[in-house]
């Protein structure tokens, strides 16, 4: 939504947005914009406690983007059927003139849109799709969009597999609206990202330390590989808070474990209001892995720890008590 909001402001379109982080290019996470285009975040979250239909229900997009359908929010929904249910009310939404984009071939939105879909559909990212991407590095720094005979060439600052299959997304939705693929990336070029995106909060002593809104073991892999693949052998230090709803109820439990094979070493924090224990997670990471109960203890392990030229990201949909400063200036007093 960042990515999309931002093409359409670099082509003058002025759109409004809302979306759930605070955008580099914007410095403010909403706008009312000055034109009929508006792009909004959205998920199966519910509206209120007085409407229990998904927030997306009341949106009635033109243009829908699903980059992705899994189990979340188990706190609202009793399995991944009930939230497939709700995206089936909003395909239902969009227009017969409008578009729906989706990945190529993802079992739960097949299901979904086996259900009935009356829209025209465009998919991304596979040989067969309409969108298609070529010449990807292995970091995700760089890409080239394929649409028919036409092409674009990113340059960008972000990486990962997954930051790049959402600017396929987002050029995809953008061309929609009447941007051409050279010019939409052109303007992911200049995109600056997302804060708490893997955001780089600072450096000392050659040790960088980064802000990462995890709250999903798929995002959380997909965030480390990405950092892997840029970094190389250098070490890669990932320290977790389970902070989400669905996090604290231990749903992911199972795969959380894999999720952090990226890193080198992980540090678990045990909030002392999660009412499951890490200590399965920290078994099935082995050694190079450690489960602390103190803020203050994460910070002394880090400082003891860490050497010149590793990555120490800090995994939390929270504020984590504030330690992304504490590391740093922990890190600056050592």
């Amino acid at each position: 939504s960042s990515m999309l909001a931002w093409i359409l402001e670099y082509a003058g379109m002025q759109p409004g947005f809302l979306i759930g982080g605070v955008p580099g290019n914007f410095g403010q996470s909403a706008a009312i914009g000055n034109t009929p285009f508006f792009v909004i975040e959205a998920d199966e979250y519910d509206t209120a406690f007085f409407d229990k239909r998904s927030k997306f229900i009341h949106y009635h997009p033109r243009t829908l983007v699903i980059n992705n359908l899994e189990f979340d929010h188990a706190d609202i929904f009793a399995d991944l059927a009930a939230i497939q249910t709700q995206f089936h009310h909003l395909i239902r939404t969009v227009p017969a003139e409008g578009l729906v984009i989706t990945p190529h071939a993802i079992p739960a939105i097949e299901q979904t849109l086996e259900r009935g879909c009356w829209t025209p559909r465009q998919t991304l990212n596979d040989v067969q799709a309409d969108w298609q991407l070529a010449e990807t590095a292995e970091d995700g720094h760089s890409f080239t969009v394929q649409h028919n005979q036409n092409t674009g060439k990113v340059d960008w600052s972000l990486l990962g597999q997954h930051n790049v299959n959402n600017a396929l997304a987002a050029i995809a939705a953008a061309h929609h609206v009447g941007v051409t693929v050279e010019h939409a990336c052109e303007a992911l070029n200049q995109f600056k990202g997302v804060k708490r995106r893997l955001e780089l909060r600072g450096e000392c002593r050659g040790i960088k330390v980064y802000d990462d809104f995890a709250h999903h073991p798929t995002a959380i892999a997909t965030t480390l590989q990405g950092l892997r693949a840029n970094i190389g052998q250098q070490r890669l230090i990932a320290v977790l808070e389970p902070r989400s709803n669905t996090m604290k109820m231990g749903v992911h439990e199972h795969t959380l474990a894999a999720s952090l094979n990226a890193a080198d070493m992980v540090i678990l924090y045990q909030d002392p209001q999660l009412t499951w224990s890490l200590d399965n997670i920290q078994q099935q990471l082995g050694d190079g892995s450690v489960l602390l109960r103190n803020i203050d203890d994460v910070v002394e392990q880090l400082v003891n720890q860490s050497k010149s030229g590793d990555h120490i990201v800090v995994m939390s949909n929270g504020g984590f008590g504030g330690i992304h400063q504490k590391i740093l200036d922990a890190l600056n007093n050592d």
